[in-house]
């Protein structure tokens, strides 16, 4: 018996191979599993998120309106209270966020070009040490020597929320496959069109893994600002401690919590939208 009539081997299919139907040879329901999964995902978490966010938030409001509270309670949960409060943690996050990505994107950018990839080691220590001293320590520290208020605030937080963009950014560009940035080269491409239609496309997912890691440590420091008198929701919060009003503290810290899965949300909104086809 020769091998090719061999009844123990599986019958060539139409796609020529022995795995399965089609060029590649795997079967049809595999390659499909697989192309759909990263897409079905995707959808499940930008679902996910916000339906989240909507049943807290429903059951908190749902509290809010049958809760038995006291003068105290009553007080700092009033509505007008939580509007403004929530409305300058909003704005403090993204002021505070935006600074953050107009800054550390072009300096990793900077860093990894082969003039200056020597400072990188560097710059990235410098980042590190501000995020690595407490935040509640920084952002008191920088209100002593620069005042209290909203930019204090602001310089707190984005010296805070650096180093995970940075440091992504650098990583992402580092990662790029260097044949595919020769290649770009090799058919004419200026360093600025290698940049921006090779290499930041391709890093383009850890970039924003970074700004989403930013964005939520943003949003919690945020809460730590009301020290120097910069509002957000830590008023409520430090409220709730103060006075140990266990239904105060919980209500913040829910608020903030919801504030930070929106952001989270956001982030990945924005990543689908920027990431290029095929990517």
């Amino acid at each position: 018996m020769t091998v090719a009539n061999d009844p123990r081997l599986p019958e060539p299919t139409a796609g020529g191979d022995l795995g399965g139907p089609g060029e590649s040879g795997e079967p049809e329901a595999v390659r499909r599993k697989r192309w759909r999964l990263p897409g079905g995902e995707a959808s499940a978490m930008l679902l996910v998120l916000p339906v989240l966010v909507i049943l807290l938030f429903l059951g908190f409001l749902w509290w809010r309106q049958t809760a038995d509270l006291d003068s105290i309670e009553a007080s700092s949960l009033a509505w007008p209270a939580l509007r403004e409060q929530v409305i300058e943690h909003i704005e403090l996050t993204v002021v505070a966020s935006a600074i953050v990505v107009a800054l550390a994107v072009p300096l990793g950018i900077v860093l990894t070009r082969s003039r200056t990839r020597v400072a990188a080691p560097v710059v990235v220590g410098i980042a590190n040490a501000g995020q690595a001293a407490p935040s509640i320590g920084l952002i008191v520290l920088l209100a002593i020597w620069l005042g209290f208020g909203f930019w204090t605030a602001i310089l707190g937080l984005v010296v805070y929320g650096l180093l995970p963009v940075l440091r992504n950014t650098i990583t992402g560009l580092q990662g790029v496959d260097p044949t595919l940035v020769e290649a770009g080269r090799g058919i004419g491409m200026s360093a600025a069109a290698v940049l921006f239609r090779i290499e930041l496309p391709l890093a383009l997912p850890v970039i924003m893994a970074g700004i989403r890691t930013a964005l939520v440590l943003v949003v919690g420091t945020a809460a730590l600002v009301t020290f120097i008198g910069a509002g957000g929701l830590g008023g409520a919060l430090t409220s709730g401690i103060n006075l140990f009003r266990f239904s105060v503290m919980v209500s913040a810290s829910l608020l903030i919590a919801m504030l930070a899965l929106l952001v989270e949300w956001a982030g990945r909104v924005l990543e689908l939208a920027f990431r290029p086809k095929g990517i």
